[in-house]
C-alpha cells in the first residue's frame, strides 16, 4: 500500500509551488509582514468559506459566492461568535469584503464587512491581524438569501484546524531546514558545529518529532474527505499535536543558531510567531484534546 503522495499530487504540489514563487516574490511577503495585512489568513479563509458554502448552502448561494471567491472579487474573513451580536475573534483576510460568522448555535451567516463594526488588533503574528466584530442583529444587512443561517458547519471548523496544522508543519520544517544549513557552515574550534555530538542529537530529536507529524497531517486531510467518522477526531488530535511539536521545533531551531537566532537578521521570529498564532487559533492544544476526549466519551 502506498501512503505517500501520488505522482499526480506531487506534480500538482510542484506546479503550485512554482506558481506561488512566480506570483508572490519574497519582497512581497516581507511587505505583507511589515504592513500587517492578512496574507495567510486569506489563504485558509479561502478553505473554510468555500467549504461552508459547498456543504451547507443552497445551489443559488453557491452560484452567487463561489465564483467570486475563486476570482478574488470577494474576500472572506471568518468570525466565531460566543453570544448574539458580538464576535470574539474574527480573522481579518486582509481587508475582507464579507464575513462568514459562526453563531452561538453553530449556524453561520454572511455579513457585508461595511455593515459591521470592525476593530482590528495586531496579533503576535503581524501577517494575521484579528478583529473584534460587533453587529446589530436587527440592522445588519445580510446578503441575498443568507438571512437564513447556513447549516451547522463543524466540519468547516475542523478543516480550518487541519489547514492550520499543515501550516505549522511547513513553518517548523522551514525553521529546521534553516537551522540545519546554519550548523553545516558555522565553525567553532576549527570544526563545523554540526559535527558536534550534542548538536547531532538535537537535530535527531527534531527529525523524530517532525516525521510523524507529516503523516498525521496527511491522514487528517484525507479523513476530511474520505473518513467522515474519523474526520473530527483526527482534526482535533492533529491540531493539538502540531501545536506542541511546532512550539518545540521553533525553540530548538532558534537555539541552534546561538544568540543570532534571537535577532531580526535571520527572520526566525516570523516563523515562531506564525507557529504561536496557529497554536491558539481555533482552539489551543488543551482545548482540542478536551474536545477529542469528550468526543470519545472519556469526559462529559
Amino acid at each position: 500500500m502506498e501512503f505517500a503522495l501520488s505522482e499526480e499530487q506531487r506534480l500538482f504540489a510542484d506546479s503550485l509551488r512554482q506558481l506561488l514563487a512566480d506570483r508572490v516574490p519574497v519582497d512581497a511577503l516581507r511587505r505583507h509582514a511589515e504592513t500587517g495585512s492578512g496574507f495567510d489568513a486569506d489563504l485558509w479563509a479561502r478553505v473554510m468559506a468555500p467549504l461552508a458554502l459547498m456543504h451547507a448552502a443552497t445551489e443559488e448561494l453557491q452560484e452567487a459566492w463561489l465564483p467570486r471567491i475563486a476570482t478574488g472579487e470577494v474576500r472572506f474573513g471568518i468570525g466565531i461568535s460566543q453570544h448574539a451580536g458580538h464576535v470574539k475573534a474574527a480573522i481579518d483576510a486582509g481587508a475582507p469584503t464579507h464575513l462568514l460568522v459562526y453563531l452561538p448555535d453553530g449556524n453561520a451567516t454572511i455579513i457585508a464587512a461595511e455593515d459591521a463594526a470592525l476593530r482590528m488588533h495586531r496579533s503576535i503574528d503581524r501577517t494575521r491581524p484579528v478583529t473584534d466584530l460587533t453587529f446589530d442583529d436587527g440592522h445588519a444587512v445580510l446578503l441575498d438569501a443568507a438571512n437564513a443561517p447556513l447549516a451547522a458547519a463543524q466540519r468547516v471548523l475542523d478543516a480550518g484546524r487541519v489547514v492550520l496544522a499543515a501550516d505549522t508543519l511547513g513553518a517548523a520544517q522551514h525553521m529546521f531546514d534553516q537551522a540545519l544549513a546554519f550548523v553545516k557552515q558555522r565553525e567553532q574550534f576549527n570544526r563545523v558545529i554540526g559535527s558536534f555530538q550534542a548538536v547531532k542529537h538535537q537535530f535527531a530529536d527534531m527529525v523524530t518529532m517532525l516525521e510523524p507529524c507529516r503523516a498525521m497531517v496527511w491522514y487528517a486531510a484525507y479523513a476530511q474527505d474520505a473518513l467522515p467518522n474519523e474526520a473530527r477526531l483526527t482534526a482535533l488530535q492533529t491540531k493539538a499535536h502540531l501545536g506542541d511539536v511546532g512550539r518545540d521545533i521553533a525553540r530548538m531551531a532558534t537555539e541552534a543558531h546561538g544568540g543570532m537566532g534571537f535577532t531580526d537578521l535571520l527572520g526566525l521570529h516570523y516563523w515562531f510567531k506564525r507557529i504561536s498564532f496557529n497554536r491558539q487559533m481555533l482552539g489551543g492544544p488543551e482545548f482540542c484534546r478536551e474536545e477529542a476526549a469528550r468526543l470519545q466519551g472519556w469526559v462529559t
